[in-house]
């Protein structure tokens, strides 16, 4: 199947349609038909194959002219005084919500607001009085706090944007597990994000850390060092190193690489042998 990727926003994802004959590449800007109406995209990936994707796609309507172009600017303009306007009208009822953002349809037949509750919020009387205001189809839609930095953008812990707003398209679920495996701190100021949820890095690394886990020594287990038997009191996985302390009362605790010691017996659990990490 040959199909094109379409964004609708700048940090938003990246949806496919069928190209319908038209010669279009990345950066060129074409009009479609979404769940949300009519909207002008950008191309962000041109003619491509789509291996194991099977469901159908919308076909594009036609390559944008600079008359849609200057429409949709135009609209994102707009939106500015809309999404003001709404805020007013939310403080008069009195309604529980945060707004989010807005935005138009190409052909301004729908004006969608997005916004964020900790209950369900019953806006009926907002529409009522927004569709008042500019004689439109309104549609109030409630999202969740990873969707809201997401639209937002900011800066994470690290210094950096957010991973969302930047090329982090579908969240993947994240659990305190994870912080456990990569021995992180549990204080949930220190890894949770700007959204107030665990921060989405976490899953990055873990299959890696799952693995060096699971062909590394415990704390607790007992090895064979190149000095003699002792106990793991210490474990580095990503450096690959133990400390040891040694059965032999005299000496102290030192610090021996992963290959370099043999899994005896203990430890909360039973590290891989060779022959089965090969496997």
């Amino acid at each position: 199947m040959k199909v094109i990727s379409v964004k609708f926003k700048e940090n938003g994802r990246a949806y496919y349609f069928d190209p319908a004959g038209f010669e279009v590449r990345a950066g060129d800007y074409v009009v479609v038909t979404t769940a949300r109406g009519t909207e002008c995209g950008e191309v962000v990936r041109g003619a491509h194959e789509a291996p194991g994707f099977s469901r159908e796609v919308k076909p594009v309507l036609r390559v944008a002219d600079a008359v849609d172009i200057r429409r949709m600017r135009q609209n994102r303009a707009d939106v500015q005084q809309a999404y003001q306007l709404c805020e007013q009208r939310i403080a008069a009822h009195g309604l529980k919500m945060k707004l989010v953002d807005a935005e138009y349809t190409l052909d301004r037949s729908k004006l969608v607001f997005y916004f964020t509750a900790d209950n369900r919020v019953d806006f009926r009387d907002l529409v009522k009085d927004l569709a008042a205001q500019f004689h439109t189809r309104i549609e109030l839609r409630q999202i969740g706090v990873r969707d809201e930095s997401k639209m937002l953008g900011g800066l994470g812990l690290c210094g950096q944007p957010f991973c969302c707003s930047r090329f982090l398209k579908n969240f993947q679920p994240v659990s305190i597990k994870m912080a456990k495996e990569q021995g992180l701190s549990l204080n949930p100021a220190k890894i949770s994000g700007a959204c107030g949820r665990l921060m989405c890095c976490l899953a990055y690394e873990q299959k890696s850390y799952e693995y060096l886990n699971s062909i590394t020594p415990t704390p607790g287990s007992v090895v064979r060092t190149p000095d003699g038997e002792g106990t793991v009191v210490e474990v580095n996985v990503v450096a690959g190193t133990l400390k040891v302390r040694s059965n032999v009362e005299s000496l102290a605790p030192r610090v021996y690489k992963r290959s370099e010691c043999v899994y005896l017996r203990g430890g909360k659990r039973v590290p891989k042998t060779p022959d089965e990490e090969k496997k």
